[in-house]
Formats: C-alpha cells, structure tokens, sequence
C-alpha cells in the first residue's frame, strides 16, 4: 500500500485484477509494483507537458505500473460515468505506444480545463448526477463542492497514486485530496514562474525564449516606422516573465511589484529611442503592471476558480506614452504564442526530471510532494496550502525602479537561473 507522507493513511482502492499483457509485464519489472497510477493536466496547457507525461509512462512501465490518462483535467474526475466501463471521452490507457511521440509537440495529449471542483456552478454538474447527492453538496452560496465525486471515481478507477500537472489553482485542489487520504505527487507548471516552494516551472523557459524571439523580430518594423513598441506579457501578480524577458533583450520592464511613475518612464524611454540609431525603443509590460494612480479592471466573465482577465494594459500604457511623447507607439502581444509549440530543452529537460523524480517517489511509497527546484537544485516540497500566495520578485535584489530594467550586477554566486532559496524572491505574505 502507498503511503503519505507526515503519517497520512492511503486511500485504500480495489485494483482491478491485471491482464495477461499487465501480469507479463510485472514479471519482467519490479514485482512489488503493480500500481495504477492516474495521470492529468489542469489549467492553461505550456510546453512540456507531454515531456511529463511520456516519462512518467515509460518510467512506469519499467517499474510495472500502468497508467491512467484523465482527460480535461479535472472535469475528467467531476463528469466522468460509468457504462459500466469508464467514459473514454475522459478516460484513455497510456502506453509506450501512444506515447512514444508526444514529447516532440506542445500541448497536452490528456487536454485540460479550468474546472474547479471545490465551487461549481449547478449549471456546470452533471445531469446524471442524483439530485438528491448535488443538493447534499451544495453549500448556502449555492456553489456545490464536487469533492465526493471526484474521491468516488478515483476509487471506481482502481487508482493507487495520481500526478498532477497544473499551476496554483490545480496544486491547491491536489492538497485537498491529498488532506482526505488520496496518494499523490504534483508536477508545478506556469509561465509566470509564481508556483510557492520551487524556483522553477515547466513552461517558463520556452515563455522567455519565444518572447525573445517575437521582440527581435519586430525590431526592423519598429525601426522602420521610429515607434516606440509595448510588448504584454503574462504576468497578473508576479513580474517574472516581464523581468526575465526584459534581461535577454535589453529592454525596460514594467512589473506588478512595483508601480511606476508613467512620466518617468516615458522620459527614460524617449531617451533610449534618441540614443538608438534606429530610433526605436522598446518596454515589457506585465499584465498586472500599472503605473501609479491608475488601476486596471478586471474583464470578462470568471473562470472556476474566480480569475478574469485584465483590461489589455498593452494598449493602455502605448496610448498614455503617445500621448505624453508624442511618438507614435503600438502594443503587441506576448501571451497565447507563448504557450504554443514544442518546449525548449531547458523546459524538455526539466519536464523529464520532474516526472522521473516523481516516479521515484511513488516507487519508494512518498505522497504529498510537488516536484521542486530549489536553490538551484531538484528537490520536492510540500503540496501548497489552499490560499498559499504566490511568489513575487524581491524588487531590491533584482529590479532597478529607477532605471526600468532588470539588475544584472552582483550574480556571482547565484544559481544558473538567477533566484534562489535565498534571494531574488519575496516571501509570499
């Protein structure tokens, strides 16, 4: 049996009886295996999510498991039906077969979704749902707590241990199964590199790189034209993809820890745009950035766990710098290309490691962990808490307020990617 860690119980399931295919593969591998692990990814899809996913099934197979795809994150466990088999829109085998290529694109094999199984709407529950079980979960603000069902078909899967790949708003509902007994480890991803407890998440090197590249490529149509360019980039609370970018294009940034004076910042980018003899200048702006006095409203409907986004700052911040420079200014995008494609090999690497670790934890029985880097090293770490803030840049260690820009100076001695255990991050508060 699985065993959490900090002394919780496993959640005690039936297994399904093995194949004669499964029982000749636990005769090959390690005979105190026979696992059914259930794998899933929740939230907005990065790069290297198939990197996790292919290696937890061929470390897997290896070990004698089998693997469980969740399809839609974890709508996947609050829809799914039994017929008497499991849905196979949610539900699909993993194997070395259909998987042995998926690491070479982007996405999500498994697909994913924003559902929020602690509060969903009763427009969003299941018709086949007893009405009598919905009314029993349904709390006085009338949003119904999914929890149950969710335990209920882990325990209809045979599932032993379940992964989960996914940023704050997954991480927080796996520390809720984890708390009521089930076997799990967690897999952090997000371009905004914000997840608590680790340095790093998948997706975020790709992020940085491909903004690199789209900001290159605009420079000759900036250059062309002598405007000053506003690249948005994701980034509601914490400014380290806006902070990151800014550092591998020598660019000024603009980010959510630290509001700015628009004039100032207008002067400093009509300065640069004088000394370039391209006549350009060029400013990222995160999209929780706001200069002081102002304030962004949120737009749109909410998501499942509350989030709407940001009216477009890109375009505000160029309307308010053309209008105090009088130099024609254009905002551009840096979000959903972001996400798009295959991921980097610094993103394929740590994506491969993740799972790897995480299957190293199953196989010696440690739940509750989320894979981590930490001081510039793999390690795990405890689940997140519901209501754990995210990390923020340490403003005083790595941005320069006046100047607009990253630090670059006094590195020496940090980790490869710049912030560590014990700098460059603010504690969350």
């Amino acid at each position: 049996m699985i065993q959490a860690v900090h002394g919780r119980p496993g959640l005690a399931v039936t297994v399904p009886q093995p194949t004669r295919r499964r029982a000749e593969a636990y005769d090959r591998a390690d005979m105190t295996a026979r696992r059914r692990i259930g794998i899933l990814t929740g939230g907005g899809d990065v790069p290297g999510l198939n990197s996790v996913i292919k290696s937890v099934v061929y470390r897997a197979t290896e070990l004698g498991d089998e693997v469980i795809g969740i399809r839609r994150g974890w709508e996947g466990l609050t829809h799914l039906r039994f017929d008497p088999e499991p849905d196979r829109h949610y539900i699909v085998g993993l194997d070395r077969t259909n998987t042995r290529t998926i690491d070479r694109t982007g996405g999500t094999m498994l697909h994913t979704s924003r559902t929020n199984p602690k509060k969903m709407a009763v427009a969003n529950v299941p018709e086949f749902l007893d009405p009598g079980r919905v009314a029993a979960m349904t709390g006085a603000d009338g949003v119904v707590d999914m929890t149950p069902v969710v335990l209920d078909n882990i325990a209809r899967l045979g599932l032993d241990v379940l992964v989960t790949i996914g940023g704050d708003d997954t991480l927080s509902f796996s520390r809720v199964l984890f708390d009521e007994g089930v076997p799990l480890v967690a897999i952090p991803k997000t371009m905004d590199n914000d997840v608590a407890g680790t340095e790093y998440c998948i997706g975020f090197s790709t992020a940085i790189t491909r903004a690199k590249e789209l900001i290159n490529r605009q420079r000759t149509t900036l250059g062309s034209h002598e405007r000053i360019g506003v690249f948005r980039i994701f980034g509601r609370d914490a400014g380290f993809s806006a902070l990151y970018t800014a550092y591998v294009t020598s660019a000024r940034c603009v980010i959510p820890e630290a509001p700015y004076d628009l004039d100032r910042l207008a002067e400093v980018i009509t300065a640069d745009r004088e000394a370039n003899p391209s006549r350009y200048a060029v400013v990222v702006t995160a999209e929780g950035a706001i200069w002081k006095g102002a304030q962004m409203q949120d737009i749109g409907e909410a998501d499942m766990f509350g989030h709407r986004h940001k009216a477009n700052v890109g375009e505000a911040l160029a309307a308010e710098l053309k209008t105090r420079t009088g130099i024609d200014s254009v905002a551009s995008e840096l979000t959903y290309d972001l996400r798009s494609g295959e991921p980097d090999a610094l993103d394929a690497m740590v994506a491969t490691t993740f799972a790897n670790i995480a299957m190293d934890l199953v196989r010696d029985g440690i739940t509750g962990r989320m894979m981590a880097i930490r001081d510039g090293k793999y390690s795990h770490t405890e689940l997140p808490a519901a209501g754990t803030k995210a990390r923020r840049v340490d403003v005083a260690d790595m941005y320069n307020e006046a100047r607009f820009r990253p630090r670059y100076e006094g590195k020496l001695g940090d980790p490869m990617l710049l912030v560590g255990v014990g700098g460059g991050v603010a504690l969350p508060v």
